[in-house]
C-alpha cells in the first residue's frame, strides 16, 4: 500500500511526468481556501484503499479525464474513477468526510439528493440494473500533498464537482454540476423532494417579478433550453451577454437575481469557500450581469436561463417539455478546472 510520505513527496514526480506527457501545468490561482483538511482527508482516503482501488481512483493532473467532466447519461453511468459501490462501509465514510472539507452541510445533502434520484427512476422502471445512487466515481487527479496542484473530483450520472488545489490552497470549484430527474418527485417514500429548489423557484419568481415589458426583454426565445451550453472543453465559449442588465432591474429584484446566484456560486461549499465565492462572482460590474431566459414560465413546462457575469456563467436547461430532468452547470470564467488560461 502506498504510504503517507511518498503521497506527499510525490506530487514533484507526478507534475515531471505529466510534463513529459505534455499535459499541461495549471497557472498559479488565486487561494480561495486553506486545502490542509481536504489534503489530509485525500490522504487518509487513499491509503486505506486496496492497491487495485488506489489505482483506479487515481489519475494524473490535468490529464484527459480531469479535462473531460460529464454529468450526463449519453455517455453511459459509469464515469471514471472508483465509485461508491465499489467501497466498504468504511471506505465509503472517508469519501463522504472527504467531500465534507470543501462542501457545506447543504451542499452534501443536495450531493446526496442527485444520487437518491437514480433510485427513484429505477423505481419508475428507468434504467433498472444501470442507475445506483452508489454508482458515482471519487477521482484524485495528480498527488495531494502541501505543494504542486492536484484535483479531487465526485461524478456520475447528473453529478460532477471538482476542485482543483494549488501549493496549499483550493483555487477552483467549478465546473459544478448538480442536475435533476425527476426536478420534483411526486410518488413513493420522497414524494415532495425538489433537489434544485433554489435553482428553479428563485428564477421562477424572478422571471414573475417582471414586468411584462422586461420579460419580454429578458425572454431570448419563446422555446425552453434545451440543454446547457458551456460543457467540457467549452466552459468559455458561450459568454455572451443576453437577456436583462441588473442594472434595469429593482432592489429587490436584484437581491433575487443575486439570491440565484449563490445558489451555485457559495450555498453549495463550506464557509471559507463560500464567503470568498461571494467575493469571487461580485468581481466585475455587477451591473452587467444580465438573465435570460427561455421558454414559458410555469410549472409543468420546460425553461432554461443564463445569467452572465464577468467572472462566471450560470446555466439551466430542460430536456424534457414537462421541466423535470433539468441540467444545470456554474462555470467560473476565469478558473475552468484550475487552470487561468
Amino acid at each position: 500500500m502506498t504510504s503517507r510520505r511518498t503521497l506527499i513527496t510525490g506530487s514533484a514526480a507526478l507534475l515531471a511526468l505529466a510534463g513529459s506527457r505534455g499535459v499541461a501545468v495549471a497557472a498559479p490561482l488565486p487561494a480561495l481556501a486553506a486545502a490542509g483538511p481536504l489534503i489530509e482527508r485525500a490522504i487518509g482516503f487513499l491509503t486505506r484503499l486496496d492497491p487495485a482501488q488506489q489505482a483506479a481512483a487515481s489519475f494524473p493532473w490535468n490529464g484527459q479525464a480531469w479535462r473531460r467532466w460529464d454529468y450526463f447519461g449519453a455517455s453511459g453511468y459509469i464515469k471514471p474513477g472508483l465509485r461508491l459501490e465499489q467501497m466498504s462501509g468504511p471506505d465509503k465514510d472517508r469519501a463522504w468526510d472527504l467531500f465534507a472539507a470543501v462542501l457545506s452541510p447543504a451542499g452534501l445533502a443536495k450531493a446526496r439528493n442527485v444520487m437518491l434520484l437514480q433510485d427513484e427512476l429505477m423505481r419508475a422502471g428507468d434504467g433498472v440494473g444501470q442507475r445506483s445512487r452508489e454508482r458515482f466515481s471519487v477521482t484524485v487527479h495528480g498527488t495531494p500533498a502541501l505543494s504542486g496542484t492536484w484535483g479531487l473530483r465526485l461524478e456520475g450520472h447528473h453529478l460532477s464537482l471538482s476542485f482543483a488545489c494549488h501549493d496549499g490552497a483550493v483555487v477552483s470549484v467549478t465546473p459544478s454540476a448538480f442536475a435533476a430527474r425527476p426536478a420534483r418527485v411526486t410518488t413513493g417514500p420522497h414524494a415532495g423532494l425538489m433537489t434544485l429548489h433554489g435553482e428553479e423557484t428563485l428564477a421562477r419568481r424572478l422571471m414573475a417579478d417582471l414586468t411584462p415589458a422586461l420579460q419580454q426583454r429578458a425572454r431570448v426565445r419563446d422555446n425552453k433550453l434545451f440543454n446547457i451550453l458551456s460543457t467540457a472543453g467549452q466552459e468559455r465559449a458561450n459568454t455572451k451577454h443576453v437577456g436583462l442588465a441588473a442594472a434595469d432591474l429593482t432592489n429587490g429584484q436584484r437581491d433575487l437575481l443575486w439570491q440565484l446566484i449563490a445558489t451555485y456560486a457559495s450555498e453549495p461549499y463550506s464557509a471559507s469557500l463560500a464567503e470568498r465565492q461571494l467575493r469571487r462572482v461580485r468581481q466585475g460590474d455587477p451591473m452587467a450581469v444580465t438573465f435570460g431566459w427561455y421558454g414559458p414560465n410555469a410549472v409543468g413546462q420546460g425553461f432554461g436561463y443564463r445569467i452572465i457575469g464577468d467572472t462566471f456563467v450560470i446555466e439551466l436547461g430542460a430536456i424534457d417539455g414537462e421541466g423535470q430532468h433539468l441540467h444545470p452547470v456554474y462555470h467560473d470564467r476565469g478558473n475552468v478546472l484550475g487552470t487561468a488560461v
